[in-house]
């Protein structure tokens, strides 16, 4: 096989000597598992390194692989600047890659390079690696904010670039774990922080990487981990390869865990296929929710799919409820992919006359003039779950004590400003946060003062398993 091994490694900058001043010895169990990497890589003496760095340059829908013959850094901006690595590029397998993810249709290339110089999330694994073998060329590649089975198939055009190569490679994920595990850490405590660093420990040491896709958004976003889609990436170029997996250590006594775990390959293994498999339960879900579907629902995909194929607005159908063609309300249109949001417009209070028409406009709306997202294209119109939210009247309150995020939308006023969020929405569980999401959305600041409203909604929608 082309591809030798793979490592998913920590990039504490104090782990090297220079910059930790001695306070590298605090976690010297990753120091010492770090240079059992870099004894096993020369061992396996690769040509080519790929490494998946979150602090290489990172767009929202794009991955950049690093261009050019090569690239140099320091760590000047941790106070050693005389410590600094070079590396030359492996420019051979850079346009092979770029070339099979444009026929994959898969957005990753060479554009949009900011910063040439290596970051520290490169440099680091490097540090250690070089120490032990430096006759290989470096294949450097960001993270994207698209969804984790798009960072697994970039792992899969990776493997098959190896493959078409004949390249001798190995693979390293960069990333941290939870950067949430104390009180006194640099991001705080939040209960998902050690609850991530568990499970994905768990993961990893056993070589278990069809469950990396299933981890949610908004659980890694909880736990403050950096490393979630790099790890990904790398699965996604073990895919339906035997591993023998191992975990070489562990600790977190910053508040930041480091994980270090290595990955042998052992030949074929077309049981592992986690991307293939992840790809059909989320088919089988997509078609079950559909089946699940009301009128509501039925009537905003109609018309998100007639809008996206035709650039045309349906006309209101006949055949539907007297409420939806006769009762006035403001109406939410929510698009999701892949379990991330792809759109939502609403409005707060009527605007048309008929609840049919309020979702019809909104479903437009939220497809395509939604100034967060691009307009949603054709093809992805089989991958889209939506939701309708109906909401009730407003009512003004006098305090926060007065929401509940689970069942009472809140509306956030100051002069001609205005932010609305919706109840019952994934991650959001206190009445604060809800009012602060409200207020950046209104542009208000955090100390001005507001009036508050609430509301509530009936939501259609079809839930995972119904």
């Amino acid at each position: 096989m082309a591809i030798l091994s793979a490592y998913m490694v920590p990039h504490p900058p104090l782990i090297i000597p220079s910059v930790g001043n001695g306070r590298e010895s605090t976690i010297q169990n990753t120091t010492d598992a770090y240079h059992e990497v870099g004894r096993r890589v020369a061992t396996d003496r690769p040509e080519t390194i790929v490494l998946f760095s979150p602090h290489q340059i990172m767009y929202t829908d794009y991955f950049h692989i690093s261009p050019g013959r090569g690239a140099k850094g320091d760590f000047g901006q941790f106070g050693a600047r005389g410590t600094k690595i070079e590396v030359s590029y492996d420019t051979e397998f850079t346009e092979t890659l770029c070339r099979l993810a444009e026929d994959s249709f898969l957005p990753a290339g060479t554009l949009g390079e900011r910063e040439k110089r290596l970051d520290h999330g490169t440099m680091v694994p490097l540090y250690f690696i070089r120490q032990y073998w430096k006759d290989f060329r470096l294949v450097r590649i960001g993270l994207s904010g698209l969804p984790l089975i798009t960072h697994y198939e970039l792992g899969q055009l990776v493997r098959e670039t190896a493959d078409v190569l004949g390249r001798r490679t190995v693979l390293i994920a960069s990333g941290d774990l939870s950067h949430r595990l104390k009180e006194d850490g640099p991001y705080g405590y939040q209960k998902e922080g050690p609850a991530y660093d568990r499970r994905i420990m768990d993961v990893m040491g056993s070589g278990a990487f069809g469950e990396l896709l299933i981890f949610s958004e908004d659980f890694c976003e909880k736990a403050g981990e950096c490393g979630h889609r790099a790890f990904t990436i790398m699965a996604g170029a073990l895919d339906q390869t035997a591993v023998r997996s191992e975990q070489l250590s562990y600790e977190g006594p910053f508040g930041v865990g480091y994980g270090v775990c290595c990955f042998q390959t052992a030949g074929p293994d077309p049981e592992r296929d986690f991307g293939i498999r992840y790809l059909k339960r989320e088919e089988e879900l997509l078609s079950r929710q559909r089946a699940g579907e009301d009128e509501y629902i039925r009537l905003a995909r109609r018309t998100i799919e007639n809008y996206v194929r035709t650039g045309r607005k349906i006309a209101v159908p006949h055949d539907l409820s007297e409420e939806l063609l006769s009762r006035r309300a403001g109406v939410f249109v929510s698009i999701k992919e892949d379990h991330r949001l792809r759109g939502c417009i609403g409005t707060i209070s009527a605007v048309q006359p008929s609840l049919a028409e309020e979702i019809i406009d909104n479903a437009i709306s939220a497809a395509s003039r939604d100034p967060r997202f691009s307009p949603v294209e054709a093809w992805e119109l089989e991958k889209l779950t939506i939701s309708v939210d109906v909401l009730g009247d407003a009512e003004q309150i006098d305090s926060p004590d007065q929401l509940d995020p689970a069942r009472y939308g809140v509306i956030v006023t100051k002069g001609h400003k205005r932010g609305l969020l919706l109840p019952n929405l994934e991650g959001i569980d206190t009445a604060e946060e809800q009012i602060a999401i409200a207020r950046k959305k209104a542009g208000i600041g955090k100390n001005e003062p507001v009036s508050l409203s609430r509301f509530e909604v009936i939501r259609h929608e079809v839930t995972p398993g119904q």
